[in-house]
């Protein structure tokens, strides 16, 4: 009897442990990580010629998106870029085959990244389909300003459909650079351009994103 009711007094209903409550006052606000402008996209381009070799730089891929400072004078909007992806994909006529290539070389000292070529042969209706990533720690992987080094060079024939996957920063204080002329754009808008750089009339792309200019 007597060892039952220790038993029983030993059980006790088991509720939530308390923790103490420890004030922590912030002495400042907290810090901010990224002011800068961020922007990570995928554009679209389909060639009208065949390209060989055509080399893409970093000052390229800045000048796929600008603004239109005035009628003939378009502006980066971005300051720096990196690669993510790219993936090309061009149909053959029956019968044929048709091969896309992409390589990532550098053609100038200290910018030549893994050296890499990505490339596919197909034949009948299913198209040559390219799909590569700059390799990790690479130039290409990494935010570059505007310059002539080559992020990747493409060949491929007319009608190739080609998407690269980009990411974007505008670094505060940073002077953005002018391009090639424009001609009759409208003022203050935003507005694309091809893989060269070139203005619409003689680039050797066609943006899926219009205005091209």
């Amino acid at each position: 009897m007597q060892r039952a009711m220790n038993q029983t007094r030993r059980k006790r209903p088991q509720g939530p442990r308390r923790r103490p409550v420890v004030s922590v006052a912030l002495t400042h606000p907290p810090a901010i990580g990224n002011y800068e402008i961020i922007h990570s996209t995928r554009l679209r381009f389909v060639t009208n010629g065949a390209l060989l070799e055509q080399p893409v730089t970093y000052q390229n891929l800045l000048d796929c998106i600008l603004f239109a400072v005035t009628a003939l004078l378009p502006y980066d909007i971005f300051t720096s870029v990196k690669v993510r992806r790219v993936q090309m994909w061009a149909a053959p006529l029956l019968g044929t085959a048709v091969t896309t290539t992409l390589r990532f070389v550098g053609e100038t000292a200290g910018s030549v990244g893994n050296l890499r070529t990505v490339t596919d042969t197909s034949m009948g209706i299913e198209p040559a389909h390219v799909n590569a990533r700059p390799g990790n720690n690479t130039l290409a992987s990494m935010f570059q300003i505007s310059s002539g080094a080559v992020a990747f060079d493409l060949t491929c024939p007319s009608g190739t459909v080609i998407d690269v996957e980009l990411s974007y920063k505008n670094l505060p204080g940073t002077a953005l650079q002018a391009q090639n002329a424009s001609v009759g754009v409208t003022v203050g808008i935003v507005a694309y351009r091809g893989l060269d750089g070139l203005a619409a009339a003689s680039s050797k792309f066609t943006t899926v994103a219009l205005p091209q200019i």
